[in-house]
C-alpha cells in the first residue's frame, strides 16, 4: 500500500511545479553554491580559477542514459546544433561504421557544450544491455543522468539495466519522454509511464524528486509540461536549463595533487595512446611530469612516467588543445604509453591509485582460433594465432567487458556480456583482414554451496496476437517463464509478455522470432540475476546438411537437395567436406554431396536441358551464425564469407566423436 499511495502523492504534488522551480529539488548541499554561482557570475562569461583551469562550480557532467532506439543519439544532435556546433549530418556521435550500419550506439562518447555561463560535459552511452560495460565505466565521470524513455513504449527492459548503473553512482536523473508528438501519445499515457518510472525508482532506490520534461528529439523541443507542439520557441532550451539546475556541480578541490582515473582510452597515429577521463583533483598542465598508477594484490603499483605532451577537450565534434584542465573536468591526455583503462594518472609526488570502476562478471564465451579449413588463407592477411591474439589483447585494453584467456597453443577464450557484442568484435576482425574460426557461444555457469546456476535475462515482447502462442510455444522450449501479459497501450491487437529466460535458451532466438512474427514484433532482453540452472532445453534446431565433397557447388546437385531441408549456398560456390550446406528437415544430420555434375553423353534430346530453378538459399549474417551453431560447429570468418562447417571435418572422426559421452 505504501507503494502506490506514494507514486500518487507524487503524481499530485509534481503536476503543480511550474518549470522555474527545479532549482528547489536538489539537496542543500548545492544548492546553496549553485545560487551564489548564479549570482556573482555574468552570463556568457568563462570563469576560471587560478592556473588557467575552468571553476569546477561552471561545470555540469552528464551522461544521456536510455533503452534501444528511444532517441537518445538524436537528442544529443538537438543539443549540439542548440549550443552552436556544427553537426556534419544527423546522429553524428554515431562516428564508427558499424554504429551507422546498424543504428546503434556500441561505444559511449564524451562531448561538451557551452550554455550560459555554464559548461556542460555530456556522455552519450549506449543502450544495448550487451554494451553495458560501456555504462558502467563512464558513469562515474558525471554527477546527474538525463534518462530519456519513449513515451509510447515506456520503461523496457533495458531502461531498468542502464537505470540501475545510474543510480548505483548516486546520478541525479532528469526524466525526459521523448516523442510525445506521435499520434498514439495521449497525456493519459505520459502519466501512465511516469508512473512506471516512478515504480522503477522506488525499486531500486528510493529517490522520488525528479524532473519530468517532454520532448521530441526529432523536432528538436523539450517542454517542462505536457504538449504535442510547444506553442512558443521550439527548442532544448528547458532541458538544458533543467540540467544546470538539477544537477550539482562537481565536488573537487583544484589545490590537491592531480590525479585522474582513465575512462576512455584512444590510438592516435600521431600522438600514440589518448587517455580521457575526468580530473578528480588539481590541475593538469601541458609539459607537466605525470605518472601511470595501478591498484593491485601487494599494493599500488608505478607504471610509467612522462610527460602531458597535448592536453584536448571535446567541444562539439570537435578536440580543442587546451593549455590546462581542473578538478571536475572531463580532458584527454596524450603523453604515456602504458596506463590503460581503470589507471590512475597523477602528479609525480602522489603514490595512491584511485579505486577502479567494479563490472558486472561476463556472462557467455567463445573461443576464436586459427582457421584451419581447406579454404584458408585464400581471403585474409593475418592467419596467424599470434596475430590473433595480439588484436584480442588489444580489445581487451580497449573494453574492460571482454575477458581475453589462452585456450590451446594457437586458440583464445573471449568472455563478453552477450552474442551481439561478441559479434561486433568478430566483424571488426573480418574488416581488418583477419581469418579465424569461432565456436559456438558458451553460458559460464556458477557453482555456490553445491547448486550450479546460470545466468537468467528479462525479457520483453511485443507481438500481434495471432503470434502469441507460437512465441510462447518456442520459448517454453528454452526454459522462459511467463512474468506478466497484457494489450499494449494504445494498440489494437498487440500482446506485451514480460518473461525470465536462461542466456543459454536465446542464443540464436532473434532470427527465430523475426521469423515467427513475420517481422512485426519486437523483443528486448536485459541479464537480470543467476538463479538455479533449470534443466536442458527443448528441441530448438534441426539436422544440417553436411557437404561429403569438394569443389564448385553445381546446380543441378542443389535441385536434388531441395527436397531435403533449406538450402545455404548457391551454385558456383566453393564447399569442402565437413562444410554445412543447410538445415536438415529432420533432426539428424545428413551427408550430402553437392559438387556432383550432370553427366554427359553425345545423345541430344529437346527435353533433356530444361532450366534449373531454385530456391534462394539462405544467407545468413555473422549474428544469425553465432545463434544457429551447434556443440559440434564452427563458423569459419573471412573477409568475404561466412561458412558453417563441422569441427571435425572427416566423416568417420565425426561419427566416433559423436559416441563419446557429452559434458
Amino acid at each position: 500500500m505504501v507503494g502506490p499511495l506514494l507514486r500518487s502523492l507524487w503524481s499530485t504534488t509534481r503536476r503543480s511545479f511550474s518549470s522555474s522551480h527545479y532549482s528547489h529539488i536538489k539537496p542543500l548541499s548545492y544548492a546553496r553554491a549553485f545560487s551564489t554561482a548564479t549570482a556573482t557570475a555574468p552570463v556568457g562569461s568563462a570563469a576560471t580559477a587560478p592556473g588557467g583551469a575552468l571553476d569546477p562550480d561552471r561545470l555540469r557532467n552528464v551522461a544521456v542514459i536510455a533503452h534501444v532506439d528511444h532517441g537518445k543519439t538524436t537528442l544529443m544532435d538537438r543539443l549540439l546544433r542548440q549550443c552552436g556546433a556544427d553537426i556534419p549530418h544527423e546522429r553524428a556521435l554515431d562516428s564508427i561504421d558499424l554504429e551507422r550500419e546498424r543504428g546503434i550506439t556500441i561505444a559511449s562518447k564524451v562531448t561538451s557544450i557551452s550554455w550560459k555561463d555554464k559548461e556542460l560535459n555530456m556522455v552519450d552511452t549506449p543502450g544495448h544491455a550487451d554494451f553495458g560495460g560501456e555504462v558502467e565505466r563512464v558513469v562515474g565521470m558525471v554527477e546527474g543522468a538525463v534518462l530519456v524513455v519513449d513515451a509510447g513504449e515506456g520503461p523496457l527492459a533495458q531502461t531498468k539495466f542502464v537505470l540501475a548503473k545510474a543510480l548505483k553512482y548516486g546520478l541525479r536523473p532528469i526524466l525526459l519522454l521523448n516523442k510525445v508528438d506521435k499520434p498514439a501519445v495521449t497525456e493519459e499515457r505520459c502519466n501512465e509511464v511516469e508512473s512506471l518510472v516512478f515504480d522503477l525508482l522506488q525499486t531500486l532506490v528510493l529517490q522520488l524528486d525528479f524532473p519530468v520534461l517532454y520532448a521530441s528529439a526529432k523536432e528538436g523541443w523539450a517542454s517542462s509540461t505536457y504538449t504535442k507542439s510547444p506553442p512558443d520557441v521550439k527548442d532544448m532550451s528547458q532541458l538544458l536549463n533543467a540540467i544546470v539546475g538539477h544537477v550539482p556541480p562537481p565536488s573537487a578541490s583544484l589545490d590537491a595533487p592531480f590525479q585522474m582515473l582513465v575512462s576512455m582510452m584512444e590510438k592516435d597515429p600521431y600522438l600514440g595512446r589518448v587517455l580521457t577521463g575526468r580530473v578528480t583533483c588539481g590541475v593538469v598542465r601541458v609539459g607537466d611530469k605525470v605518472q601511470g598508477l595501478k591498484n593491485t594484490d601487494n599494493g599500488t603499483v608505478k607504471i610509467e612516467e612522462g610527460k602531458v605532451v597535448k592536453l584536448m577537450k571535446k567541444k562539439g565534434m570537435r578536440a580543442d588543445p587546451v593549455d590546462s584542465a581542473g578538478a571536475g573536468d572531463i580532458v584527454s591526455m596524450a603523453g604515456l604509453s602504458s596506463p590503460t583503462i581503470g589507471h590512475t594518472v597523477a602528479n609525480a609526488e602522489v603514490m595512491t591509485a584511485l579505486p577502479t570502476v567494479v563490472l558486472d562478471p561476463p556472462t557467455i564465451s567463445m573461443t576464436f582460433g586459427v582457421n584451419d579449413s581447406p579454404l584458408a588463407g585464400s581471403d585474409g592477411i593475418h592467419l596467424t594465432g599470434g596475430k590473433i591474439g595480439d588484436r584480442l589483447l588489444a580489445e581487451s585494453e580497449t573494453n574492460l567487458a571482454i575477458n581475453v584467456l589462452p585456450s590451446t597453443s594457437e586458440s583464445f577464450e573471449v568472455q563478453g556480456r552477450g552474442e551481439l557484442q561478441l559479434g561486433i568484435l568478430i566483424e571488426n576482425m573480418r574488416r581488418e583482414g583477419f581469418e579465424l574460426s569461432v565456436s559456438p557461444p558458451k553460458v559460464m555457469y556458477k557453482v555456490e554451496k553445491g547448486t550450479k546456476l546460470e545466468p537468467i535475462e528479462e525479457v520483453t515482447i511485443e507481438v500481434d496476437d495471432e503470434h502469441v502462442g507460437l512465441v510462447m510455444e518456442a520459448l517454453s522450449h528454452r526454459r522462459g517463464e511467463v512474468t506478466d501479459m497484457g494489450p499494449v497501450p494504445g494498440s489494437m491487437g498487440r500482446t506485451r509478455m514480460c518473461l525470465t529466460c536462461p542466456s543459454r535458451g536465446l542464443v540464436g532466438y532473434r532470427s527465430v522470432f523475426s521469423s515467427d512474427t513475420r517481422g512485426s514484433g519486437f523483443m528486448h532482453r536485459a541479464f537480470l540475476t543467476y538463479e538455479k540452472y533449470r534443466g536442458p532445453l527443448g528441441n530448438v534446431r534441426k539436422g544440417v546438411l553436411v557437404s561429403m565433397g569438394r569443389g564448385l557447388i553445381t546446380a543441378h546437385a542443389l535441385m536434388g537437395l531441395e527436397a531435403r531441408g533449406v538450402l545455404f549456398v548457391a551454385p558456383a560456390m566453393e564447399t569442402y567436406d565437413g562444410m554445412i550446406i543447410g538445415e536438415h528437415s529432420r533432426d539428424t544430420d545428413l551427408d550430402v554431396n553437392p559438387v556432383k555434375a550432370k553427366e554427359l553423353n553425345n545423345i541430344r534430346c529437346a527435353s533433356k536441358d530444361e532450366n534449373v530453378k531454385l530456391t534462394p538459399p539462405r544467407l545468413m549474417s555473422l549474428e544469425e551464425a553465432i545463434g544457429y551453431v551447434a556443440s559440434d560447429e564452427l563458423i569459419e570468418v573471412t573477409p568475404k564469407a561466412i561458412r558453417l562447417r563441422k569441427r571435425y571435418l572427416e566423416v568417420n572422426k565425426r561419427k566416433s566423436m559423436s559416441k563419446r559421452p557429452k559434458d
